[in-house]
């Protein structure tokens, strides 16, 4: 396997379970075994990738799958998301959660438009300063859109590194898995390299107790139902539906007070419903004409 460029520190290979050479034999194995076609996979149109990668973020394939495929129907190119409003782009999105993705990806969009003459930039850092795009989202459009090496480090692969090179620690941090995997990661082909490790990586977490568990960046999920964020992904739904001239503000507050007495919940007050109200339109998931919220 060849090396990529440096972009992290040599690991020592002898403070771990595998050997560099004996990683990279397993996930390859592992990786052909448990591999899975899935359609954003071998695609060489960085838009796909990306939307691909943003709505993979906290949400299974399995899900994922019917979303893209939608999404990128209605909106095929770049060109096609910037040119959208904001209400279209939402209503392709509504029932993935984590509203806020989609106007990120409006917004990398509309600044694509404006300052990249309507198409993805490919370095890692000028796809770094677009809205939404953090990390691995990067890393993940250049490695499977444009078949370039770098350090793609998300859940599944963390799971990886985690249960074959770390299999006793706990708390291990991102900055200490992220060497090896800058070590091992082929510079021809790493497209295939980091496909091997996503499938061995879900293998894993379907079968062995998670791995992720010791990494110093896990966190549980708090409960859906109740929380905040039901009441928030509820409004946004609630004043998409309405469409045309929107719905008077104190309707979608009586509304969400029934929803929530009706499934024997607490009532979300005047407080809470107005800081809700507040964040959305700040964020632009919808505007505030006179007493109505129009999408």
């Amino acid at each position: 396997m060849t090396r990529p460029a440096a972009t992290a520190p040599i690991p020592d290979w002898s403070r771990v379970a595998l050997s560099r050479e004996g990683f990279a034999e397993r996930v390859r194995a592992e990786g052909a075994r448990h591999h899975r076609d899935l359609p954003w996979r071998y695609l060489d149109d960085p838009y796909a990738v990306l939307v691909s990668e943003v709505m993979l973020q906290q949400t299974q394939v399995a899900r994922v799958e019917r979303f893209w495929r939608r999404f990128l129907a209605a909106l095929p190119t770049l060109d096609a998301l910037a040119a959208a409003d904001t209400a279209t782009v939402l209503e392709l999105w509504q029932g993935l959660g984590y509203n806020r993705r989609a106007l990120a990806l409006k917004r990398a969009a509309d600044e694509c438009a404006r300052s990249h003459g309507g198409r993805l930039p490919e370095g890692y850092e000028e796809l770094l300063a677009l809205p939404g795009i953090g990390p691995a989202t990067a890393a993940g459009v250049r490695a499977f859109a444009l078949n370039q090496p770098g350090v793609y480090l998300e859940t599944n692969v963390r799971t990886v590194l985690l249960h074959e090179l770390f299999p006793d620690a706990e708390g291990v941090r991102d900055r200490d898995l992220e060497p090896y995997l800058a070590d091992c990661c082929p510079v021809e082909d790493p497209r295939r390299w980091y496909y091997a490790l996503l499938d061995y990586g879900a293998h894993l977490k379907a079968t062995v107790p998670n791995p992720s568990r010791r990494s110093a960046h896990h966190g549980r999920q708090s409960a859906f139902e109740g929380s905040r964020r039901q009441k928030r992904s509820w409004v946004v739904r609630r004043v998409l539906a309405a469409e045309g001239e929107g719905v008077p503000v104190a309707q979608v507050a009586a509304e969400l007070e029934a929803q929530e007495a009706a499934a024997g919940r607490p009532p979300v007050g005047e407080a809470l419903f107005g800081s809700i109200v507040e964040d959305l339109l700040a964020e632009g998931f919808f505007r505030l004409e006179g007493d109505r919220l129009v999408p």
